[in-house]
């Protein structure tokens, strides 16, 4: 057998060289638990990030910086006022693009977003892409309700939703669940519009409208804006914000499938969701025919909360996944937890602001590379759908240990450096903290040689004629 796991260029798939040929429909689902709904008594957050089978998406970590006050932020297509101070923050990142789809701060903020089917018109002009809004709300903001702050501020000045560009950048209206260890949110957008609604105990959106009338804050035209686009009437009464820019139905499609899904998982688990909890539902191959189903573990391509592509590279996938267990009460370090492609095939490792995480994490472009680890998962889905039935078992079996041991080390690591940091340590607790995630890099990446050479040996066996 083969000791190395390099694989020949001819066996990827193509890959997206640019935003505009990754024009695959997206979905992504992010639920989170506040501490009333988890086993922990602490706020619980989740998120799949679905884009093209073959988009890269590394994690980067950025450091805090103090800014002049003339300085200014460039995104893609607009530019603003930069803030006087940007917080350390991780974020997971379409390789081509400056925002992330999900990420966390120093100040244990968590935001994931989603892309809606608003009834709006494209615009003429650029606008921000719904990305840029999650990290400019993960540098500027110390609380959920900041953050919250942050990226409505910047819709009503700037505005996101979809805009014509020359760069091919598919661009759409968004939601997000913005998150820190005391309470949640959930925003929705359309154009220059948005409406907010504080989170009461465990929720899951997706890529569906789902903020009617109960919300808490609303931007101040979106009342005349959706009069003016047909999706209201005046005598309506209290905007349902929902029912006003949905483009079509709020409750047929996959969006709406896999929201019912995991709102009916997180709500018959109320008081018992833990971290676990989460990873097995971002996991789910549930259709959402039936959503208070038990756990679907059988791996099935475009079907469930994970995401897979079709077996020739066709169609979507979760391309990164992120489970933040927070921590209200500093007894330790939030945890969180960081997936790589599929869920269902891959690991969860732990990731602590507070160090410095591996910088191999942040290696991925838009074509193969062996030291990507992105790319190397990736690759391990592209075998593993030739032969589901058969390669699944044997690649969870694979992970099963190297998780459990994560499981075990991860919390009494966060209990251990907060009180280094609390006794002024804090030099000490990084690097504690830097040194065990780079020894669980190793470790997940011996793992993915032997598994890439154990499924790339069988399927090897499997073409040999007899």
């Amino acid at each position: 057998m083969r000791q190395n796991s390099t694989l020949p260029r001819s066996n990827i798939l193509q890959s997206c060289d640019t935003p505009q040929s990754c024009d695959t429909p997206q979905s992504c689902d992010t639920m989170v638990a506040l501490g009333n709904a988890t086993h922990n008594g602490q706020t619980i957050f989740a998120k799949n990030s679905d884009r093209p089978a073959a988009e890269c998406q590394p994690l980067v970590q950025r450091t805090a910086e103090v800014h002049a006050p003339s300085s200014l932020t460039q995104c893609q297509f607009v530019t603003l006022p930069q803030a006087a101070v940007t917080y350390r923050h991780v974020g997971s990142r379409p390789h081509w693009c400056w925002g992330y789809e999900h990420g966390f701060n120093e100040h244990q903020v968590v935001i994931g977003n989603e892309a809606l089917p608003s009834k709006l018109p494209a615009a003429d002009e650029p606008k921000l892409v719904g990305m840029e809004l999650l990290r400019l709300g993960l540098e500027r903001a110390r609380t959920a309700a900041e953050a919250v702050e942050v990226i409505t501020t910047l819709v009503t000045h700037y505005g996101q939703g979809k805009f014509a560009n020359d760069a091919g950048v598919r661009t759409y209206d968004n939601g997000y669940i913005v998150a820190d260890p005391s309470e949640a949110y959930v925003i929705e957008t359309a154009g220059h519009e948005w409406v907010v609604q504080r989170v009461q105990n465990a929720i899951g959106i997706s890529n569906v409208y789902s903020v009617e009338t109960g919300w808490d804050q609303i931007s101040p035209t979106a009342r005349q804006t959706a009069i003016a686009h047909g999706g209201w009437r005046d005598a309506d009464g209290r905007l349902n914000f929902a029912d006003a820019y949905t483009a079509s139905s709020r409750t047929e499609g996959s969006g709406a499938m896999r929201r019912a899904r995991s709102c009916a998982v997180l709500g018959g688990r109320v008081g018992g969701i833990d971290a676990q909890t989460m990873m097995a539902i971002l996991a789910d191959h549930g259709d959402g025919a039936t959503p208070d189903e038990p756990f679907q573990t059988q791996v099935r391509s475009s079907m469930g909360i994970c995401r897979h592509p079709e077996p020739d590279g066709s169609g979507g996938c979760t391309a990164a996944s992120l489970v933040a267990d927070l921590c209200a009460d500093g007894s330790r370090l939030p945890v969180y937890w960081c997936s790589f492609y599929s869920p269902c095939l891959g690991l969860f490792l732990p990731i602590f602001c507070e160090g410095t995480i591996p910088s191999i994490l942040a290696n991925g472009g838009a074509t193969f590379s062996n030291e990507s680890p992105w790319w190397r998962f990736h690759r391990l889905n592209q075998m593993v759908l030739q032969d589901p039935a058969r390669l699944t078992p044997l690649v969870r079996r694979g992970w099963a240990k190297l998780q459990r041991q994560l499981l075990e080390s991860a919390y009494p690591l966060a209990q251990e450096a907060r009180l280094l940091m609390d006794s002024g340590r804090d030099a000490e607790a990084k690097r504690l903290l830097t040194d065990y995630m780079m020894e669980n890099v190793l470790s997940m990446t011996q793992t993915t040689d032997l598994l890439l050479t154990e499924l790339t040996d069988l399927l090897e066996e499997e073409a040999v004629p007899a």
